[in-house]
């Protein structure tokens, strides 16, 4: 399905476009404008005659033009006689925000639908969703903020609230956004039609989205193996349970399959499967890092016999391997530590010689250059800042950075807190977290995260490979 005229219109109309920024709408009109939408921008709606001064047309037939994208956002009762008019028109995308349809069982309406707009070529996008964002394009749903560029991020996701918590969490993240898409009922174009035209876009790296049900699976199964050999398609479901599939029905109407049916498809189609959304970000952060890992042997150090246990358990439980370093490994590591409440094997323990951020960076860049490690995770308290300036802090950050960015293998930091009610703490963290982020390194608050990241990601790599 060709939707290049859905991501990039020549020309948009919003139906149901008001002055007043209110009314439970989203106010699309203003921020089309705001945005810097480059097409020509049309507002439709017989109560007004005008806009800050720009004329509004009363229907989509008093238009100048067929708009390849018209946005609605009126009430149900008036969606077919809108659509109508669209089709006679020759709009080419139709994307209702407006709700009442299956989600509250008017599965009928959602079939006249379907028969009135296939007697054009009008594609319909929803109802009952936000619709579409293109930082390119300048089309959006939402204020676009400002990016280092254009992003390498493609997101699709059934609910709109989903979708905009997503978009929240990775501007936090600094991960930047190429596009978005929120599909609520998928009664025309569908899931899979989205992962096939983000799969084929070059500049879009890794696809993530929330699905809540799946419309056509044969479809659904052949976008995913056309875009999975190129890139990490990574899914979190909504409705694994019963009560979560009563949820998803009475929200985008969602009829939800077997969970065990869906995850199979998932893991034979090589997507990445996650729980929460917060993996879904995680996921996305290291995929869109500068370096990747391509192996699964994992060198850790950090300061403290118990924490380097615990974190040997978790990468038991994650399947991913800590090989002993090599002799000259460990030799060049005690060059700057005494063998007291110390080892250098892997896990390195570095005791409270861990505090000193020069020993940690001499340690990452001995473990560089030991060939039985693939990935080098450093372990950080975020407790150890306290006592810095922020000169110092910045300085420190800034060497831990360029280390990383200097060696050759992929560096993943943990940097953890135990305080949960220190303000200094926190705004240190956010400070760190985005400096990392800001230089392309992934970034994470636990080893937990970290690791079911790690795998998560290199199960793909092997999939596709």
């Amino acid at each position: 399905m060709d939707l290049e005229k859905l991501f990039y219109p020549s020309s948009i109309a919003v139906v149901g476009a008001s002055p007043n920024m209110g009314e439970g709408k989203l106010p699309y009109y203003q921020l089309l404008k705001r945005t810097g939408y480059q097409g020509s921008l049309y507002a439709v709606n017989p109560m007004h005659k005008e806009i800050d001064g720009v004329k509004v047309y009363p229907a989509i037939d008093d238009l100048p033009e067929a708009v390849d994208l018209a946005i609605v956002q009126v009430p149900v009762h008036r969606a077919m006689e809108t659509l109508a008019d669209a089709v006679k028109k020759g709009v080419k995308f139709i994307h209702f925000f407006t709700s009442g349809f299956s989600e509250v069982g008017d599965i009928e309406l959602e079939r006249a639908m379907i028969n009135e707009a296939r007697q054009g070529e009008t594609r319909i996008v929803g109802p009952n969703c936000i619709g579409v964002l293109c930082y390119e394009s300048k089309v959006t749903f939402n204020p676009l903020p400002k990016q280092k560029g254009l992003g390498k991020v493609a997101f699709l996701g059934q609910s709109g609230g989903v979708s905009l918590n997503f978009l929240r969490i990775a501007l936090s993240r600094n991960i930047e956004l190429n596009k978005a898409i929120s599909y609520g009922n998928q009664i025309d174009l569908g899931a899979h039609d989205y992962i096939e035209y983000f799969g084929k876009d070059d500049n879009i790296k890794i696809i993530a989205a929330y699905v809540e049900d799946v419309k056509d699976g044969r479809a659904f199964i052949n976008a995913l193996k056309a875009a999975t050999p190129k890139k990490p398609v990574v899914i979190l479901r909504g409705g694994i349970t019963d009560q979560g599939a009563r949820a998803a029905a009475s929200h985008t109407g969602a009829i939800c399959g077997s969970n065990q049916i869906f995850s199979a498809v998932m893991n034979q189609f090589r997507c990445i499967e996650v729980q929460t959304i917060e993996q879904l970000l995680d996921v996305v952060v290291l995929a869109t890092s500068a370096k990747t890992p391509q192996g699964p042997r994992v060198g850790f150090l950090g300061a403290g016999g118990g924490t380097s246990v615990l974190f040997s358990d978790l990468a038991a439980l994650n399947d991913l391997p800590m090989p002993e370093l090599e002799t000259a490994t460990q030799k060049r590591i005690n060059e700057k530590i005494p063998q007291v409440n110390t080892s250098v094997t892997n896990p390195v323990d570095l005791g409270a010689y861990g505090r000193d951020f020069n020993i940690m960076l001499h340690a990452m860049q001995a473990m560089d250059e030991d060939r039985n490690l693939d990935v080098i995770l450093p372990f950080f308290y975020l407790e150890y800042t306290r006592v810095l300036s922020p000169d110092q802090l910045r300085n420190i950050i800034g060497l831990i950075i360029e280390t990383s960015k200097e060696m050759k293998k992929p560096v993943i930091p943990i940097f953890t807190k135990f305080t949960e009610n220190d303000f200094q703490l926190e705004e240190n963290k956010i400070k760190i977290f985005r400096a990392f982020r800001d230089a392309d390194i992934p970034v994470f608050g636990t080893m937990q995260d970290a690791l079911y990241t790690l795998r998560a990601m290199l199960k793909w790599k092997k999939n596709s490979n």
